[in-house]
C-alpha cells in the first residue's frame, strides 16, 4: 500500500499524460518485484526445470523432422512458451489490483484512463524481457547456439516480445473481467493446453493430421517456428505454408490479438464499478 501511495502522490496535480502516468504506475509494479522477487525467481526456475526435463530426460527419444539437435529445436520453443506463461502473471496482478481496490483508487485520480493498463503493460513487458534474457543465457550454458547474424537474432527477440505484448492485452482484459478466484484458476489451467498443443516441444509433423493442423496454427507455434528460423535452429517444419512464412505468421498473429483485445481491455476498464 505504501508503494501505491508513493505512486499516486506523483500523479496528483498534473495534466493527464498517458505515457508519463503509465510509467509512474509501471514503476510501482517494478518496485513491487524488487521488494518481493520470489514470484519472478520461481517462474524462471520453473522454465529452466522444463528445459532440463524435456531437453535431457525426454529429448533423446524425440526426433526433429528435417534433422538437427533437439536442444537447438527446444530452446526457441521454450522462449515462446515463456511469453505465453506471462499471461498468467498479468491476469493475476490485474485481478488482485481490482479486487483490493487499487485500480479503483487509480481511477479516482485525475489521470488518463489508459495509464493503468499501460503501466501494467510496461512493467510486465520489462519483466518478460528480463526472463527471456535469463533463459537465453541459460540456453547458452547448456549448449544452445544461435547461428545467424545479429540482425536475425535481434528480429527473433523482437518477435518473441511482440507475442508477449499482444498477450498482455489479453491478460489485462481477463484480469479486469474475472475477479473471482475460481475463474482466475480456470483461465490459468487453460494456458497449459494452449502451450502444449503447439510445436514448442515436438514438431507438428509427428502428430496426427488434425492435431498437427491445430498445433501448427497456434500463435505460440508461429512465433516458435519464426524464432527457430531466425536463430538458425532446426524448425521441425519441412513442408507447407509455415515452412516459408513463419516470420509473417509470427508478425500477424500478435497484431490480430492486439486489435481484438486492446479495445476489449479499454471497454472492460470503462465498465469497472467504482
Amino acid at each position: 500500500m505504501t508503494t501505491t501511495i508513493t505512486a499516486t502522490a506523483g500523479l496528483r496535480d498534473r495534466r493527464p499524460n498517458p505515457l508519463r502516468e503509465g510509467w509512474l504506475i509501471a514503476g510501482r509494479d517494478l518496485l513491487h518485484w524488487v521488494r518481493e522477487p520470489w514470484g519472478l525467481v520461481f517462474g524462471l526456475a520453473f522454465n529452466i526445470m522444463l528445459i532440463l526435463l524435456f531437453g535431457f530426460l525426454f529429448g533423446g527419444a524425440i526426433d526433429v523432422p528435417g534433422g538437427g539437435d533437439y536442444i537447438a529445436f527446444l530452446l526457441p520453443g521454450m522462449f515462446a512458451l515463456t511469453m505465453l506463461f506471462g499471461l498468467e502473471s498479468t491476469m493475476t496482478a490485474m485481478a488482485e489490483d481490482a479486487k483490493r481496490g487499487i485500480t479503483d483508487r487509480f481511477r479516482s485520480l485525475p489521470i488518463s484512463s489508459a495509464a493503468v493498463a499501460l503501466g501494467r503493460a510496461i512493467a510486465d513487458l520489462a519483466n518478460s524481457a528480463l526472463s527471456l534474457g535469463v533463459l537465453m543465457v541459460g540456453g547458452l550454458v547448456i549448449g544452445w547456439r544461435p547461428t545467424t547474424g545479429p540482425a536475425e537474432i535481434a528480429l527473433g527477440v523482437v518477435l518473441l516480445l511482440w507475442l508477449r505484448f499482444a498477450l498482455l492485452w489479453l491478460g489485462i482484459f481477463l484480469g479486469l473481467s474475472f475477479r473471482g478466484t475460481g475463474a482466475t484458476t480456470a483461465v490459468q489451467v487453460l494456458v497449459w493446453p494452449i502451450g502444449f498443443l503447439s510445436t514448442v516441444f515436438v514438431s507438428a509433423e509427428t502428430m496426427p493430421g488434425w492435431l498437427g493442423v491445430i498445433a501448427t496454427w497456434n500463435p505460440v507455434s508461429a512465433t516458435a517456428t519464426a524464432a527457430r528460423e531466425l536463430f538458425g535452429n532446426p524448425t521441425g517444419v519441412t513442408s507447407g505454408w509455415m515452412a516459408e512464412n513463419a516470420v509473417l505468421a509470427a508478425s500477424v498473429w500478435p497484431l490480430v490479438i492486439t486489435l481484438v483485445f486492446l479495445p476489449l481491455t479499454a471497454a472492460a476498464y470503462r465498465h469497472l464499478r467504482r
